[in-house]
């Protein structure tokens, strides 16, 4: 039975070589992601080992709970720490360092490499007694001297095409500062190589910017020769003041570093696992379909190795045998293509904002075993039904000259359970979306019921290919007899059409839905940026630590044009045991800059204690204008009442609450600054007035000046991530469904060489026989689309129903061009999957066709 096994592998190569291509796409991405996981952190651990080379321990600062409030915790690392760790036995030598955060300004005014995932430091040049720094050695120029220069990264001089000699713009957390480039340095720090910036300083203007005059934020040592790190760690930590400092060694400290910036770059193997899901997902009904029509076909011959003594196992094994080896065979290749996949990822992951670490590919058992475990674990059990079918197959079959066809109680089952499912899944999707909730519970669920819905239209596939394909086959009358003789070939064999037809149904459906609810949320976010918003420009930060000085409002005011600027505070509110958020504003300019809409009373009376809450806060804390809320503004203290002298509805631009500017902003993490700058323009937004108002905050790259559209922009920006989704999983659909129909096509094509023949015979041309088999192949398309759209499109409605609760703008939105286009492209494909099984049925001479058959 296994040597029938191999010889029934080997007499269809080409066929199979199809299927092994469906397996090995997954293949190649699930264990290309492991193994550019494993290298990525192989390359972070590495470049964060070379960062803490020599370092045995560092010493940083530790907040007390116990130290008075506003205290500096790094206070206590000053000189006389230095030299006292200077004494401590086993310490070589001691590097006093000054570092924070500086992010510099590109060529255009905007911040380079800044990010939510960036590390844009800032750092003293600490030479030794040569004159050179360990840490940052010397590439090119030299190190600064004084407070008006500085070095950058290699990488950060190319980023932002700097030249030595010439001006540099950064700002720390203040006003934008203007330095001279004097020196290039090279560094492994994994935090600068993985995407960020490097600005060196000198000692006195680091500790400025930083910590304080003669004070750090921390100090390295190195070990003499024979002292180990623990050991030395231990000595250290004697001598620091109890409960202020703290001492870790070097290889922690490498170790934490390699974790934080692997744990930056985690999300890059999330996308190529989500392909490999869906290509497994879909392939497996390539490979379901595969091995259906082969043990169809060979009915005749597993009957006689019933008649002469094969039981029913080992037929069935033999099958799965079969698929066993087609497995290894599509687990090598796919484990070879993915080594291919891991060297191509960081670079098309990693971009000149997001660098990803050099090195090389780490091969351990993990994506080994998983390429093993995948690609023989989805062919043998998608194999299994296949094989038990052919077990079934009883002797007398072999005098058969005619395919039975699915008894009428299975189809029955079939219909009932398909039914079951439907309701199911449908009536899940229809409960949860009314809703009107996006909870992490009921957007679980909806996922469940897509799945059910999913799996209900592939259970039901065979039984509506009849009614979809009849109608379909109104079009192809058209062309003649030809149309006609595709669409009975098509009906020929419900459940294989319909095999063939599923895995372009689940792309379709993929694609549909995610399209929906992308195109639908991508409108609202475009409403909702630019809802309550009065303003025609808002000027904000771009970290929560930065704020914007009093200085810079009166600038951005005095700016030609300018009508309005009004400056906002934004603070956490505590209340209730929850966290709000307020906006403190001058009531005299809020109605000039919002679009505030009071249901109860207004925001003329805004003061010191008196307060104006959204309908949201109101309705939860169960008050009006007039009542009092009890509340705390910022950071500790005790709640204190408020008057609440307003209620309006939901206000994005607004948030939860508003308050006095001047109370709001003396609570805040920066008191005295502001968060944000309303600006109301005399003759709205325009490229002009775009420079004037960057000129005014002095073109400050942690400052952003944006438009009502770059609020649009922006707001829309995720979106982008789930049409790159989108487009990948109707890659992959496409490519497998085309695979699916060759194999289906070459297969049909085989099994009907006699009636081409007799067709030929009769008189259909070449060219006639041509155009029936990529006629079939579209009403198989057509079929398939159609179901997809419509699981996809109907999944997409009640999903965005749950959206609705969390994004009051969000509705329904069908992008009738993206879908039209889906289809199209579907039928192209359809066509063009069908060019080489078409052609080899109109090779066929009608005397050999009829002669063979």
């Amino acid at each position: 039975m296994l040597r029938t096994a191999l010889r029934n592998l080997l007499a269809h190569k080409a066929r199979l070589a199809m299927t092994v291509l469906a397996v090995c796409l997954g293949v190649a991405f699930v264990s290309g992601t492991l193994v550019f996981a494993d290298s990525s952190a192989a390359a972070h651990r590495a470049a964060a080992s070379k960062s803490f080379a020599g370092i045995a321990v560092s010493v940083t600062p530790k907040h007390s709970p116990d130290a008075p409030p506003g205290e500096d915790p790094a206070g206590v690392l000053d000189d006389a720490l230095v030299r006292k760790l200077a004494g401590v036995p086993g310490v070589a030598s001691v590097r006093p360092a000054a570092d924070g955060s500086a992010t510099l300004s590109a060529a255009d005014g905007t911040p380079l490499r800044a990010g939510r995932a960036r590390a844009n430091l800032g750092a003293a040049h600490v030479p030794d007694g040569n004159g050179e720094d360990r840490r940052y050695p010397l590439v090119e120029g030299r190190a600064p001297r004084s407070g008006d220069e500085i070095a950058v990264d290699g990488g950060t001089a190319a980023a932002g095409r700097f030249r030595l000699g010439e001006p540099v713009r950064l700002a720390t957390d203040g006003p934008v500062m203007t330095k001279r480039l004097v020196g290039i340095v090279a560094t492994e720090d994994t935090r600068v190589t993985a995407g960020g910036t490097l600005a060196l300083f000198d000692r006195a203007t680091a500790q400025q910017l930083f910590a304080a005059p003669g004070r750090y934020t921390g100090i390295d040592l190195t070990a003499t020769p024979g002292t180990g790190q623990a050991e030395l760690s231990a000595r250290v930590a004697a001598v620091l003041p109890a409960g202020r400092a703290e001492a870790t060694t070097g290889t922690a400290q490498a170790a934490q570093q390699a974790l934080y910036v692997g744990t930056l770059t985690r999300g890059h193997t999330k996308l190529p696992l989500v392909f490999a899901g869906v290509s497994l997902f879909i392939g497996s009904f390539l490979i379901v379909n595969t091995f259906t029509m082969l043990v169809t076909r060979r009915t005749r011959e597993i009957a006689l190795l019933r008649a002469i003594g094969a039981s029913r196992r080992q037929v069935a094994g033999s099958v799965l045998a079969e698929a066993a080896l087609l497995g290894l065979v599509a687990s090598a290749a796919g484990f070879l293509l993915g080594l291919g996949v891991a060297a191509a990822l960081p670079g098309l992951l990693g971009t000149a904002q997001d660098a990803l670490p050099d090195g090389p590919l780490v091969i351990g058992p993990r994506p080994v075993v998983a390429a093993l475990g995948v690609g023989v674990g989805v062919t043998v059990l998608a194999a299994w039904l296949p094989s038990r079918r052919a077990a079934k197959v009883a002797p007398v079959e072999a005098m058969r000259s005619v395919q039975r066809p699915p008894s009428a109680a299975r189809s029955r089952i079939r219909a009932a359970a398909g039914l079951v499912l439907l309701v199911l899944g449908a009536g899940l999707l229809v409960s949860l979306s009314g809703a009107k909730d996006a909870s992490t519970q009921n957007l679980q669920d909806a996922m469940l019921a897509c799945g059910v819905l999913l799996v209900a239209l592939i259970v039901l596939a065979p039984l509506l290919a009849a009614p979809v394909i009849r109608l379909a086959g109104r079009l192809t009358g058209r062309f003649g007899a030809v149309g006609h003789l595709a669409r009975e070939n098509a009906l020929r064999d419900p459940r294989r059409t319909a095999a063939t037809a599923s895995a372009l149904m689940i792309s379709t459906a993929l694609v549909a839905g995610l399209a929906v609810v992308g195109n639908s949320t991508a409108q609202a976010l475009d409403r909702r940026a630019a809802a309550g918003l009065g303003a025609d420009y808002v000027i904000g930060t771009r970290t929560p630590t930065t704020g914007i000085d009093p200085a810079a409002v009166e600038r951005v005011a005095a700016t030609a044009g300018v009508r309005t600027a009004a400056a906002v505070a934004d603070v956490s509110l505590f209340t209730g045991g929850g966290v709000r958020q307020i906006a403190g504003v001058d009531p005299a300019a809020v109605d000039a800059v919002m679009k505030l809409d009071f249901t109860d009373g207004s925001a003329k009376e805004l003061g010191p204690g008196r307060i104006a809450v959204s309908s949201t806060l109101a309705r939860e804390r169960g008050v009006g204008a007039g009542d009092r809320l009890d509340a705390h503004i910022g950071r500790g203290g005790d709640p204190r009442p408020y008057t609440v002298v307003g209620v309006y509805r939901d206000n994005p631009v607004a948030g939860d609450a508003l308050g006095d500017l001047g109370e709001v902003r003396s609570a805040g993490f920066l008191p005295g600054s502001a968060q944000r700058i309303l600006v109301r323009t005399v003759d709205g937004a325009s490229a002009a007035m775009d420079e004037r108002l960057r000129t005014a905050v002095g073109d400050n790259p942690l400052l952003k000046v944006q438009d009502r559209a770059a609020l649009v922009h922006e707001a829309a920006g995720s979106v982008g991530e789930l049409l790159t989704l989108m487009y990948g999983l109707l890659a992959i659909g496409v490519v497998i469904s085309a695979l699916g129909i060759v194999n289906t096509l070459a297969m049909s094509v085989s099994e009907r060489t006699r009636e081409i023949g007799v067709l030929r015979a009769i008189g259909m041309d070449r060219a006639g026989v041509r155009r029936m088999v990529r006629l079939e192949a579209v009403i198989v398309a057509a079929f398939g689309t159609l179901l997809g759209l419509a699981g996809g499109v109907f999944s997409a409605w009640a999903v965005g129903s749950l959206a609705n609760g969390a994004m009051a703008q969000y509705s329904l939105v069908i992008p009738w061009g993206t879908l039209l286009l889906v289809c199209l492209l579907s039928l192209v494909i359809g066509a063009a999957a069908a060019v080489v099984p078409a052609r080899r049925a109109a090779a066929l001479s009608p005397l050999r066709a009829v002669a063979d058959s």
